[in-house]
């Protein structure tokens, strides 16, 4: 949570030491100059403060009841919903809180999940980023370390994001591309010829229309690059974000979408590397 007050994302918050928190505390140490040791030294220690409280009360509400519906197994089904929204209070509450369902459950025993009412009161990480000061000037996406990093025009560290990237080698394209798009809360246009592993895809003729939503593939967010068919967006799935199984694109938890909209501009470069 104090990294993320710094702008610096350790993933889908779990209580674990893993890859993405190493990763993360490497990209804080290069922000404040620092030895990268990807470790929680006395340094890095020393330069880290959590000065609110970690946890906050968080109220359910009914209009967040109101929200809630089933996710349809099938393209088609998606297609004709009237939102892909969340379909537990669980999933909706550890997204506002940036964290793994599992440590909301371990944060909260007394609640049961399956009968949450309006009224309830649960408690999540508080993990809010910094509020952006100025746009961005250039973003960078390392495809080794499957991670995003955003940079002002003087080359200081703004935000750090784990990112997904294509499962294909020959899909993950390298070199100098630009933002061409912003799109908050976008629908989705599935095109069954890009899911030929599909078997729904392979009966459906025509392209569909999915419904904007936390649940719609490419989430709450969505910046188009100027490569055909390439974008960074968030998921509907972010404890799977820093793995190589999209299509192409590049994918972040929503929340990292959420704030990465706010720092970057039509025309702004992104940086693909090695």
């Amino acid at each position: 949570m104090a990294l993320a007050r710094n702008g610096i994302s350790s993933g889908s918050l779990d209580g674990v030491m893993g890859s993405q928190t190493r990763a993360a505390l490497m990209a804080f140490q290069q922000k404040v100059d620092l030895v990268e040791t990807g470790q929680l030294d006395a340094d890095t220690k020393a330069r880290l403060s959590l000065e609110v409280p970690p946890l906050v009360t968080c109220l359910v509400t009914s209009n967040d009841l109101a929200r809630l519906q089933p996710l349809s197994k099938t393209w088609l089904g998606k297609s004709q919903q009237t939102a892909l929204d969340y379909e537990s209070i669980l999933e909706l509450v550890a997204e506002r809180g940036r964290a793994s369902p599992s440590l909301v459950r371990r944060l909260n025993p007394a609640v049961d999940w399956t009968n949450v009412v309006a009224g309830t009161q649960v408690q999540i990480p508080d993990a809010q980023y910094p509020s952006p000061s100025a746009k961005a000037g250039f973003a960078v996406i390392a495809l080794a370390a499957k991670a995003l990093e955003v940079f002002d025009a003087k080359t200081n560290l703004l935000a750090h994001f784990p990112c997904s990237i294509a499962a294909l080698v020959e899909k993950r394209p390298v070199g100098e591309l630009h933002v061409t798009a912003i799109a908050p809360n976008p629908d989705y246009t599935f095109n069954p010829e890009v899911f030929p592993e599909s078997a729904e895809a392979l009966q459906i003729k025509t392209k569909l229309i999915l419904p904007p939503g936390p649940n719609n593939p490419v989430g709450v967010a969505w910046i188009s690059l100027d490569l055909p068919g390439y974008g960074i967006h968030g998921t509907p799935s972010p404890e799977q974000v820093g793995r190589t199984e999209s299509h192409g694109c590049f994918r972040l938890a929503n929340w990292n979408a959420e704030y990465l909209l706010k720092l970057v501009w039509v025309g702004m470069p992104v940086y693909v590397e090695p």
